[in-house]
């Protein structure tokens, strides 16, 4: 039996959670600075550092407290080590190798896209798999494809070769004048649109797993927005969808609509042929995209074969999975060293741990 102490802060939202055997059944503590960053329409990486420092000793501590655990008690402690921000990450880091050096418990770096898959597995039930399985894993900065073979055991099939897929409905949210973020604002938008008024391109890559959707960012653009007199001499600025002006004849749930539609589908199709290819015997789906519905009813209804995804409270950034992911690789002996770095960019891949 191990208890194990994880800490995630790679991004936007300061976490702890105390998980035994890779299960959450003692807390799961999230501090979400999403009201600090929505004025940004995302993520401003200085203010999300700081207010990691500010928060993360009361979260830990509040962690601690709901599990009603003692760090004697603890078997190990776990922070997650990349990809992510870099300034938010050595937060967190350096936290967790104060805490491992005063408590004299062992450290544990984890790859924040195996927190993601270790999402899947925090519920009791759903603890035993039957490798091989396919897991997409999409996110506000990650859309990744992964074969696991075995706990621990990757080959990573393909991902986005630009935007990821929650980026683009932020980029896209912002251009239509939505809330951030903007994946849960479009999918609610779409409820009241028809995603047939619009046809938005499902971009082809050299690789079948491999997405693309700043071409689909694009076309969504010029389709809703007043064009720039001299639009075709010359690029449009970074960030231009931020001040476009919509078309007065433009329903922004139809938009939407058709938007969900197409980068749904660009995930289903790639993730359904890996999983046949590979002769899966299941499809795992995570991260915070795979909260939209839409992604989860085409995967359900177009797949033979059986769809896991997490409860909502975990398809976005927690510690418990960090936690989760630890206690797999805690019970297979690895430890961490009070020398590593934080990664900016890391892909989970079967030289994760050895690069």
């Amino acid at each position: 039996m191990t208890t194990i102490l994880g800490i995630e802060t790679s991004c936007d939202d300061t976490a702890a959670a105390v998980v035994r055997d890779g299960r959450v059944d003692r807390s799961n503590v999230v501090s979400s600075q999403l009201d600090l960053h929505a004025q940004f329409g995302g993520i401003f990486p200085e203010l999300a550092s700081r207010a990691h420092v500010e928060s993360i000793s009361a979260v830990v501590n509040r962690a601690m407290d709901e599990a009603d655990v003692c760090y004697q008690q603890l078997d190990a402690i776990a922070v997650t080590q990349g990809p992510g921000l870099i300034g938010s990450l050595l937060v967190g880091i350096n936290f967790a190798k104060g805490l491992a050096l005063a408590t004299d418990k062992p450290l544990l770096g984890v790859n924040h896209l195996e927190g993601h898959v270790y999402s899947l597995l925090l519920e009791p039930n759903d603890a035993k798999i039957d490798f091989p399985v396919v897991v997409l894993i999409v996110s506000g900065g990650h859309s990744e494809l992964v074969l696991i073979t075995g706990h621990g055991e990757y080959r990573r099939l393909g991902g986005t070769i630009d935007d990821a897929a929650g980026e683009a409905f932020d980029k896209v949210g912002r251009t239509l004048g939505l809330p951030f973020p903007g994946g849960p604002a479009i999918e609610r938008a779409a409820q009241n649109g028809d995603a047939a008024t619009y046809s938005f391109p499902i971009a082809k890559t050299d690789s079948p797993y491999d997405f693309s959707f700043s071409g689909l960012k694009t076309a969504v653009l010029r389709q809703v927005t007043v064009q720039p007199a001299g639009h075709g001499q010359r690029k449009r600025r970074r960030g231009a969808e931020k001040r476009a002006q919509l078309r007065g004849d433009i329903d922004i749930a139809d938009v939407a609509a058709a938007f969900q539609d197409a980068v749904t589908e660009a995930l289903a199709r790639a993730t359904l042929k890996a999983a046949c290819h590979y002769h899966c015997s299941e499809i795992f789906l995570s991260g915070g995209v795979s909260a939209n519905q839409m992604l989860r009813h085409k995967l359900r209804e177009q797949s033979r074969l059986p769809v896991r995804f997490p409860p909502l409270a975990l398809c976005t950034d927690n510690a418990a999975m960090i936690a989760a992911a630890a206690h797999y690789r805690y019970c297979a002996g690895h430890r961490s060293g009070l020398d590593f770095e934080a990664r900016s960019s890391w892909r989970l891949s079967a030289e994760t741990y050895s690069e």
